[in-house]
């Protein structure tokens, strides 16, 4: 019985995008789970993304960030960016299991935007629905980049994680508990500042996912929300080509309480399916004297201030989501 009740504190959840770095750690009691510790910064507008002068400035700020916070321990799960991780589908090629990396590589490699050499591919592929796969795939020279930042902010890495896995862990955490939610099919739409990323999925089972170039950032232009509904439009008619008589029940918006709420309605509505705000930070017991380092878009104007979850603009799905894992 008191078993039960044992405090289990997740990894690190690191979420690392070309605009802002983003940590958080998670930990259930038994009662919940409640939020241990949570840091975001973004970089100075005179650095480029990915260049050496980045990698130093994500090593220097992690260091700070962990060291001022309340996290505990040293191991980390660690989020490729968005931009670093090509994604596709395919038919299951009808081969044996000793040449199916191979297949799948040569079936993708045309595709691939950068130079399609196998042996500086990092390529992992999961069987879905219908014997239908998702591949993904990165540079190993990005990886050990990577690597390379988390090890000199002498952190210990338990893995590697993907923003689609990620988001999927945050869903089925928090907003998939319902035993009616088990077979349904939802789509998860994650509005960042320069993209939207989307995950289709049954459940714990990941069945498809896109990353489209527009932002909330961009959602002042009327011809840019347009332009995000047609490409969620193309991502639905590209699931339902691959996966016969299966049908998307609804939408989960996984954004913050602060999101534009007429900007998902008209989303929603335009897609002709219900929809609703999946809000991490209210589905965690945050103490009332928690903050969020560095943090000032949680914080309003002034830093100092208890985090007010209901103005916060920070989406932290995927963090949320890389730590669960």
């Amino acid at each position: 019985m008191f078993g039960l009740l044992k405090k289990h504190a997740y990894s690190i959840g690191i979420d690392i995008c070309n605009d802002s770095l983003r940590l958080v750690q998670l930990e259930n009691n038994g009662s919940g789970v409640h939020l241990i510790a949570g840091a975001t910064e973004k970089p100075p507008d005179d650095i480029e993304p990915g260049s050496s002068n980045w990698q130093r400035w994500a090593i220097e700020t992690i260091r700070k960030l962990i060291s001022n916070g309340d996290f505990q321990g040293k191991e980390v799960i660690a989020g490729m960016p968005t931009t670093n991780v090509f994604i596709d589908h395919i038919k299951l090629p009808k081969t044996s299991e000793d040449k199916l990396q191979e297949i799948i590589f040569s079936k993708v490699k045309q595709k691939l935007p950068f130079e399609p050499v196998q042996e500086n591919t990092m390529l992992k592929y999961v069987p879905t629905e219908q014997d239908n796969v998702m591949v993904m795939a990165t540079e190993r020279t990005i990886i050990d980049r990577h690597l390379a930042i988390y090890e000199k902010a002498g952190l210990a890495i338990k893995s590697m994680g993907v923003w689609p896995m990620a988001l999927v862990n945050c869903y089925t955490t928090f907003f998939g508990r319902r035993r009616s939610d088990l077979e349904a099919i939802v789509m998860l739409i994650c509005v960042e500042s320069s993209s939207t990323n989307v995950v289709i999925c049954r459940h714990k089972n990941l069945l498809f996912a896109r990353s489209i170039p527009i932002g909330a950032q961009q959602f002042d232009d009327e011809k840019a929300i347009t332009g995000l509904v047609f490409e969620l439009t193309a991502c639905k008619r590209q699931f339902t080509s691959m996966h016969n008589d299966t049908q998307i029940e609804r939408l989960i918006f996984l954004s913050s309480r602060a999101s534009d709420r007429d900007v998902c309605a008209s989303i929603a509505k335009q897609l002709e399916m219900p929809a609703q705000i999946g809000d991490c930070l209210a589905a965690v017991k945050i103490p009332s004297s928690f903050r969020f380092e560095s943090d000032t878009e949680c914080n309003n104007e002034n830093p100092d201030n208890p985090i007010d979850r209901r103005n916060c603009q920070v989406n932290w799905a995927v963090a949320f989501g890389l730590s669960l894992s």
